[in-house]
């Protein structure tokens, strides 16, 4: 390795569209002599991209930042910066209540990252949160890249024009913005150039994608379809949807694509009509019921997920027996729920809270419904044949693990399969969070 190199510590939270945009960080930073470290310590700078979703995020930050003031002290060429969504919602906020940051930077200007660290460098404290005009992805497109591993996330949609009422998107990412077809499917090639099998699109509504193709705008079934034509591309996937965006292609793509996979997050929020309405959903609890049922129409083994909320503000016992009842009759493979947490700026931050203690003991409950449901459908894998592109090895000598088309977890030991080979693997064994396999083909 060469003297002059420098090192970069990211530290990524929260999205699957913060783990990418972290990557185009690191390759924005790598034309300036950065390499990355896993280690703050080595570092010569740490740069925190954050996430605003959850309950306290700035503080946790805040928090994060004072555990470096010993490094910052040590070292004073250190430079720590903040990214992500924090960053837009805190700006200046930041640089007044911590000194020790050099640069912030908001998600939509982080191909401006390499500008603001020169700017740091000479002495300047940086901050950029504007939604700048050109091209962010056309920027960083000129920059080095590194080999790939045979999974990756590709954006193709930002922002969100829905407006629910706990949801700080809107005002952190900005309104709904595609990204060309050609600048997609040129992306994707690179990435299956580099080693790539399986591309996830991305989009905080990514199913309201609507990108300029050469005929006219594209929605994402299209686009879907023309990726299904790459090459070396063997998977794919897309997250996050909304149920108002599930159009008649992208439902039949399920069950026609070969390359799209059978596992679908679709967050409903709640099984409750009026919280769905006091969350500005736009959509029943029956419209999503029905929606499913197409769905699995279309491709009847389809893994379903979904994201819910519990204790929003106002929601009775009776709202969240709905919720339940609900969940019960989707029957999800995997979900995510979470205690209502208020986000400030947001229509939803004004009303009245929930009991904490309450909340707490609803989302118990609807926790253990999920795990009953996702451990029953992995118990079910059991004596089924999988396909399982493999990603890295386990723990264990001679193990290796990867997904199956379904996203569940799959170890394999002997065989001797290669990163990046997809096989045929019968499930002998369900574990908690994961299935054990043997090799067929």
């Amino acid at each position: 390795m060469m003297g002059d190199e420098k090192k970069l510590y990211i530290k990524t939270y929260g999205c699957q569209m913060n783990v990418y945009d972290s990557e185009r960080m690191a390759e924005a930073m790598g034309a300036q002599g950065y390499v990355s470290t896993d280690t703050p310590e080595d570092a010569d700078m740490i740069l925190l991209n954050t996430c605003h979703i959850r309950e306290k995020a700035a503080e946790k930050v805040y928090s994060e930042l004072g555990r470096f003031k010993g490094l910052k002290a040590a070292r004073p060429d250190l430079k720590i910066g903040v990214a992500g969504c924090v960053a837009q919602a805190e700006g200046e906020e930041i640089m007044r209540r911590q000194p020790l940051v050099d640069l912030v930077v908001g998600p939509q200007s982080y191909h401006r990252l390499p500008t603001l660290e020169a700017r740091a460098r000479q002495g300047e404290r940086a901050i950029d949160t504007d939604f700048p005009e050109e091209d962010k992805f056309e920027v960083l497109k000129t920059r080095p890249k590194a080999a790939r591993g045979p999974t990756a996330f590709l954006t193709v949609q930002e922002g969100c024009d829905k407006f629910c009422a706990f949801c700080v998107v809107p005002y952190t990412r900005g309104a709904e913005v595609s990204r060309p077809v050609a600048r997609i499917l040129a992306e994707a090639r690179d990435l299956v150039e580099r080693g790539v099998r399986e591309i996830t699109l991305l989009g905080q509504n990514v199913n309201a994608y609507h990108g300029a193709g050469p005929d006219g705008d594209w929605g994402l079934a299209r686009l879907i379809w023309a990726l299904n034509d790459v090459d070396g591309l063997e998977r794919i996937r897309f997250t996050t949807s909304h149920p108002n965006d599930m159009d008649d292609a992208l439902i039949a793509a399920h069950g026609e694509c070969e390359k799209l996979m059978p596992y679908l997050h679709l967050p409903v929020q709640s099984g409750s009509d009026r919280i769905l309405k006091r969350m500005n959903r736009s959509h029943t609890a029956e419209q999503y019921l029905r929606l499913i049922e197409r769905i699995r129409q279309a491709r009847p083994d389809i893994l379903m997920s979904g994201d819910f909320i519990v204790g929003f503000p106002e929601e009775s016992d009776q709202d969240f027996e709905d919720t339940m009842e609900l969940v019960r009759a989707v029957n999800y493979g995997q979900a995510f729920s979470f205690k209502y947490s208020t986000r400030p700026g947001t229509p939803a931050a004004e009303r009245a809270l929930v009991d904490p203690a309450v909340a707490d003991a609803r989302l118990q409950r609807l926790q253990a419904l999920i795990t009953q449901q996702q451990r029953a459908i992995q118990d079910s894998m059991v004596g089924r044949d999988v396909q399982v592109l493999f990603e890295k090895p386990g723990r264990l000598p001679g193990q290796m693990v990867g997904k199956s088309q379904y996203l569940h977890a799959v170890h394999v030991t002997g065989g001797s399969p290669k990163v990046g080979e997809i096989h045929r693997v019968r499930i002998v064994e369900s574990g908690p969070n994961s299935l054990a396999g043997q090799l067929l083909a």
